[in-house]
């Protein structure tokens, strides 16, 4: 019976789950959280190692003479050295696709919020301001109408396209940045990186990240974007220079930024972006609603299920 090992169990599992399909695979030890020091002790014996953002670099993989696949519980994989692994011939296997409606669905709760302040406007309601007020409305701050703006995607994936298609179901236009010649495609204009920041009311990031794509939206591509523009990101935290963010979001060169991830979680008290009233942070969770959640445990049961049989799936470094 292969030995399973679950690094950082807690997050994608708080209590709510059942982690029966993966337990009925092997011998299964889990633990909530490993700090990278204690990573080698707990994974020395295991067969099958599952990780979340513990991380497995080439020392520690090399370090593991019974490990015989890395699972990771997650789209993204960069917390694991896939060379140092595919040199052992080591899969490493992923989980595509769980989030797709969960990170779509929280781009526009970002965006809503930037759009009509609801949580603002309650908050207000609550602390009395309207039993006071003269009058049988009022609001805080301008309201924005979707209906009519351009919605900018930056990476279309499943996500990317899923937002599209919400964008589009409010009513918004939709352009996507061309890294290269595109096909054209119904409803979605590719455009060259000028072009498309210019005309975007929104911009949202979901491209992956890579040594290309890692501090992109950076102090010139904000100064190209509209004054009024939004950006909104729940894709990777290094996308962004963050620093040159905060300048920019003080200096109002665009009206707001809301953002699912930062390229430091959890953020230290000093990081440059926080208490900046136009910017929206929520803890990394656009990916945890119980549903993809339960589609990911799954996933990674189907994913074991299949490297023991000898047909991995899902291999990012084959």
């Amino acid at each position: 019976m292969p030995r399973i090992v679950v690094l950082d169990g807690f997050t994608l599992n708080p209590g709510d789950l059942d982690w029966q399909p993966i337990a009925a695979l092997g011998d299964l030890t889990i633990h909530d959280r490993t700090p990278p020091e204690l990573v080698l002790d707990r994974a020395r014996h295991a067969d099958i190692v599952l990780t979340n953002k513990a991380p497995l670099p080439a020392a520690v993989i090399d370090a593991l003479p019974d490990l015989r696949c890395i699972g990771v519980l997650a789209t993204g994989f960069n917390v694991v050295d896939t060379a140092a692994a595919r040199r052992r011939n080591i899969p490493v296997v992923n989980v595509p696709g769980y989030g797709t409606n969960a990170v779509a669905q929280h781009v526009f709760a970002l965006l809503l919020e930037l759009t009509q302040q609801t949580g603002r406007h309650s908050q207000s309601v609550h602390d009395g301001v309207w039993s006071r007020h003269a009058d049988w409305t009022y609001s805080l701050s301008p309201l924005t109408e979707l209906a009519g703006l351009t919605m900018g995607i930056v990476g279309l994936g499943s996500i990317g396209r899923r937002t599209a298609a919400i964008a589009r179901a409010f009513g918004m236009q939709t352009v996507a940045l061309a890294r290269s010649p595109r096909p054209p495609e119904p409803d979605i204009a590719f455009l060259e990186k000028d072009a498309f920041l210019a005309a975007a009311d929104v911009i949202s990031l979901h491209c992956p990240l890579t040594p290309e794509t890692s501090g992109m939206v950076n102090a010139s591509w904000l100064a190209a974007m509209k004054p009024s523009a939004f950006l909104i990101n729940t894709a990777r935290g290094p996308l962004i220079d963050e620093p040159a963010l905060a300048t920019a979001l003080h200096n109002h060169t665009i009206a707001a930024a809301a953002l699912d991830v930062l390229s430091a979680e959890p953020p230290p008290p000093d990081h440059p972006l926080l208490g900046i009233p136009n910017c929206l942070i929520t803890p990394h969770l656009a990916w945890a609603s119980r549903a993809a959640r339960q589609r990911l445990l799954l996933t990674v049961a189907d994913n074991l299920r299949a490297f023991l049989a000898g047909n991995p799936q899902h291999v990012v470094n084959p």
